[in-house]
């Protein structure tokens, strides 16, 4: 009952809510970020979404469209900009995809929407994190983010696709907002940027 219909009337209200309080600060973002990004506040990607449909992901920019001599982007480590760390650090360039929630391409509960090109990387079980919607927090983003390996952010995700409830969505939400007021977690607010996942054969930590 709570997967067809309670979880998408809490996305809704939750969403509405939080861009509405937020209001204040998005705009402010948005203009910060438009005179720093040379009017580019947004960063928009296709990723994979429920079923593996892809959906436009919006974001805020952190990064710099910095290129080598083949025009091809520089790592993303070597793109993040100060501005961009800070966004991440406080995840604050989530805020956007409150948006995404509204839309219902995403939740507000969920595994990490990542690359479309990861698709045809993934076991039989790692494909499985698709069989719900992607969330601005989910499982293993209150367990680590981007300190812990690929393996272990997969097995965090089909923990949740498997035990998703209304008590489980309630604690990853509170346990986010707990870490994003207090901020006390180091792994939480890490700017590590995660490695490109190439495969269950070659997992990198």
């Amino acid at each position: 009952m709570y997967k067809s219909f309670g979880k998408r009337f809490f996305d809704i209200i939750s969403a509405a809510a939080g861009l509405i309080i937020l209001s204040p600060l998005f705009v402010f973002l948005t203009l910060l970020l438009c005179f720093f990004n040379k009017g580019k506040p947004f960063f928009f990607q296709s990723r994979p979404g429920l079923f593996c449909k892809s959906f436009a992901i919006v974001k805020f920019k952190t990064m710099a469209d910095i290129a080598n001599g083949n025009k091809e982007y520089l790592s993303d480590s070597k793109r993040i900009t100060s501005i961009g760390k800070f966004l991440r650090r406080t995840s604050l360039d989530e805020l956007p995809q409150l948006w995404n929630v509204l839309k219902g391409d995403m939740s507000l509960v969920g595994p990490r929407p990542l690359l479309i090109e990861y698709l045809c990387r993934y076991d039989k079980n790692q494909l499985r994190r698709h069989e719900v919607k992607p969330g601005i927090t989910g499982w293993a983003q209150i367990n680590g983010r981007n300190e812990i390996s690929w393996e272990e952010k997969f097995d965090y995700d089909l923990y949740y696709v498997e035990n998703l409830s209304l008590n489980l969505d309630l604690k990853i939400f509170l346990i986010t907002l707990k870490k994003l007021i207090f901020q006390r977690n180091r792994t939480f607010y890490s700017n590590k940027v995660a490695e490109k996942f190439t495969g269950s054969s070659s997992l990198t930590n």
